[in-house]
């Protein structure tokens, strides 16, 4: 099946791109195309014109700030994967990278490109919730910033102003020492996750546990953040942490489809939290 037919339109800069957002509101940004050009091919979108923003050379910056990673929209997945400030600061981001895909779509797919598009089984939308991210839209004249954990409201739903253009994401920096973990499922390596978690334990040079942060993705209608602050503070045993996930997942509202019921996923999901949390616990035990 071929795109139903659509103009196509390469702005010099953000503004422009703005403005035949408003001009056109059946049109579409078109950032790496891994998402969006299998969605054409399939006749599942029908946008009146496509607005590439790939050339734009300011949404392709990552910038080192003193509380942030700054990664533009237009960052591609692999050149993040393998970026050594993402690796340094935002661990959690590089390892759930490795699940994203295969390395020719994450040469050509980009970080803010995921995230817009909000499928519920993605890795970068699920980091970016888990880690607390800021998401950035450009709508004439103002930023407007967006929560992760509020931004993604159903599968393929945002917050996203109608006319506004993604330009970057904010990723917090772990303060002190970071342990990190991501683990899913999927029918086969690369495909789309069944169920999915990444966590993050931080802590003071001493050791002493600072903040905990898990989520998990794939089994419900956007990436959610669990509530496990009661292991701050806490040895991390194993049976503590079983313990609070376990609690945690209990009221979790989870979808079936064709590949798995929804009480298989619940089930599986609170397991692969459970293992990524020991994870980031024996990262940090590692690191300290």
């Amino acid at each position: 099946m071929k795109p139903v037919s659509f103009d196509y339109q390469r702005p010099n800069n953000i503004c422009e791109a703005l403005e035949l957002l408003n001009e056109d509101h059946d049109a579409r940004i078109l950032a790496g195309g891994q998402s969006l050009i299998p969605m054409l091919s399939m006749r599942l979108s029908r946008p009146s014109m496509l607005i590439d923003i790939g050339h734009i050379e300011e949404l392709a910056k990552m910038e080192n700030t003193e509380g942030h990673i700054e990664i533009g929209a237009m960052v591609r997945q692999e050149a993040a994967r393998t970026d050594y400030s993402i690796k340094s600061f935002l661990p959690l981001l590089a390892k759930g990278l490795k699940f994203v895909g295969h390395k020719p779509t994450r040469v050509r797919g980009t970080i803010g490109g995921s995230l817009a598009h909000a499928d519920p089984s993605a890795e970068i939308c699920l980091v970016a919730v888990t880690l607390g991210a800021e998401i950035v839209y450009h709508d004439f004249g103002e930023d407007l910033v967006f929560d992760a954990s509020e931004f993604f409201i159903g599968p393929m739903l945002t917050l996203a102003p109608q006319n506004g253009c993604l330009t970057k994401i904010r990723f917090p920096k772990c303060q002190g020492v970071c342990g990190t973990g991501f683990r899913e499922i999927a029918p086969r390596q690369s495909d789309y996750s069944i169920a999915s978690a990444a966590a993050q334990i931080c802590a003071e040079d001493s050791g002493v546990v600072t903040n905990v942060r898990l989520g998990i993705g794939s089994v419900g209608d956007y990436p959610e953040l669990l509530n496990v602050a009661e292991l701050i503070g806490t040895p991390l045993n194993d049976n503590l942490i079983k313990d609070i996930v376990e609690s945690a997942t209990a009221e979790i509202e989870t979808v079936e489809d064709l590949h798995a019921s929804a009480a298989y996923r619940k089930r599986v999901v609170t397991e692969l939290a459970i293992r990524a949390l020991l994870d980031a616990r024996d990262d940090l035990q590692r690191l300290t």
